[in-house]
């Protein structure tokens, strides 16, 4: 599959739009966007083995983490890698979803959710 910079763009939009408002609404001083790969910074950050990559990055503040203080601060990014989801993508259909399912979990992350909460929560829904 080859998909565009701006199909791409179009299509989280759409993952956001079909994500329940009220997750979206409370977003809080963050910015979505997207990069064809994890830099080389965000691998290290995230202690990458050579074979191992990202779907997607939550870097900032958490919600739950902000105390009186917030204020001023730039936002938060969350960060959706086009390459690695599509390498991990057979057809179209589930690239779409690939996307809904890396944003839904970057902004868990923006909520204070970690990884084992956000386990817990896919678990319990696909259950």
């Amino acid at each position: 599959m080859d998909i565009s910079d701006d199909h791409f763009a179009a299509l989280i939009a759409e993952a956001m739009d079909e994500l329940p408002e009220k997750y979206i609404t409370a977003l809080n001083n963050v910015v979505v966007t997207y990069a064809d790969d994890p830099t080389d910074a965000q691998r290290v950050q995230m202690k990458l083995r050579t074979y191992e990559t990202l779907f997607g990055l939550y870097e900032g503040i958490p919600q739950t983490a902000r105390g009186s203080g917030y204020n001023l601060v730039l936002p938060d990014k969350i960060t959706i890698f086009k390459n690695p989801l599509l390498h991990a993508s057979h057809n179209p259909e589930e690239f779409k979803q690939h996307i809904k399912h890396t944003l839904w979990h970057e902004i868990a992350h923006h909520f204070g959710l970690d990884h084992d909460r956000i386990h817990e929560l896919e678990d319990n829904h696909r259950g």
